[in-house]
């Protein structure tokens, strides 16, 4: 692992632009219809119980990286294998995500370039900036952050003061009982946005003040969670329930809608700047975890090599994942959090705690 530090405050802003992320773009919990904001705060109270679950084992494990602890848990053989599955996981989540920026631009402005021109730009920034370091990429947060809290303030005040918003579109709650949002808790929400959080495993062990890791990171996921909960929520009484649940980009949607004296309108660049840096962030992490479990593993001394290789296969996974935008929708929310999360972000890391735990305890 590099020689790096990152502060509690450094954490706290890049698990919030972490879980804004692609969540802000898609039509996140819709299957819960007008109870999409309260599914998410389900998903957020699971979060943060795993959130626990990561922390706890790394305070086991303080001065040691998954891909290391894994070894120490399970054996070299079983550890190693495991910590290679969690690398070719985060490299197609980081793949996806960046296929939702390239679906995005070419949705609101580059209508005829191609798809991989476009994702293309935005990886090499990212090779650069993961090229660097996780100090870079930390501070470099800590710039974006009171930006783009500025652009949400700026656009919610936009989005009142246009009158689009009514609060029968978000009646009757639980018009169908608990069941629905419960379902959709645990098959969408639980894991994503909120498990995947997991990634910052990888960052743990560069922090200053370790103790307070746990209280930084809920505050963090709390106030995300809460965030995106009021998106939707702002998405739903703004388009109805039905235009909300068939738009590719709900947020993008009602951000066309806003219409202030007759000469404040499109706005999407509110929107794309947002959505760009969280985007950024986020496959940056991803990439990040990827590159420095891969370094460990196979003992690396100078992981910035592999940083191009491993920005191209992002690159051409992001462009050969799926055939269609809907299609790649429909994988990530149907097929990846309901087969492909439950064990990585869930199952694993609680078998992880339980062998942690006992070892531990006969140690003692």
């Amino acid at each position: 692992m590099e020689k790096a530090k990152i502060s509690l405050y450094q954490l706290f802003v890049l698990i919030l632009l972490f879980e804004l992320g692609s969540a802000i773009l898609v039509p996140l919990a819709m299957d819960a219809k007008q109870d999409a904001w309260l599914a998410i705060l389900f998903g957020l109270a699971g979060g943060l119980l795993l959130y626990w679950v990561y922390y706890r084992i790394f305070l086991y494990y303080p001065e040691l990286a998954p891909a290391e602890y894994m070894q120490k848990l399970l054996g070299k053989v079983l550890g190693s294998f495991l910590s290679f599955c969690y690398i070719i996981y985060f490299l197609y989540i980081a793949a996806r995500v960046l296929r939702d920026f390239g679906e995005m631009l070419l949705t609101f402005a580059y209508i005829e370039t191609p798809l991989f021109i476009v994702n293309a730009l935005l990886i090499l920034v990212i090779i650069y900036t993961v090229n660097k370091g996780i100090e870079v990429i930390a501070r470099t947060g800590e710039l974006f952050f009171l930006f783009v809290y500025f652009l949400a303030i700026v656009g919610f005040v936009l989005i009142i003061s246009s009158g689009l918003i009514d609060i029968n579109n978000l009646k009757p709650m639980l018009e169908d009982g608990i069941q629905p949002v419960v379902k959709v808790f645990v098959t969408q929400t639980l894991y994503f946005p909120f498990g995947e959080v997991i990634v910052f495993t990888m960052i743990f062990p560069y922090l200053t003040n370790k103790k307070k890791g746990k209280r930084t990171g809920f505050f963090a996921m709390a106030l995300s969670g809460i965030n995106l909960a009021i998106i939707m929520a702002i998405n739903i009484s703004v388009l109805g329930v039905d235009l909300a649940s068939r738009s590719q980009f709900p947020l993008l949607s009602t951000i066309q809608s806003i219409q202030v004296a007759e000469f404040l309108e499109r706005l999407e660049v509110f929107f794309m700047i947002t959505a760009v840096i969280c985007i950024f962030f986020k496959t940056s992490l991803f990439f990040y975890a990827a590159l420095s479990s891969t370094a460990i593993i196979f003992k690396v001394k100078e992981p910035s090599k592999l940083t191009y290789p491993f920005g191209m296969v992002i690159l051409f996974m992001s462009v050969t994942i799926a055939s269609s935008y809907s299609e790649h929708l429909q994988e990530g929310l149907k097929f990846v959090t309901r087969f492909l999360s439950p064990p990585f972000f869930a199952i694993i890391p609680l078998l992880l705690l339980g062998i942690a735990f006992l070892k531990n305890r006969k140690k003692n």
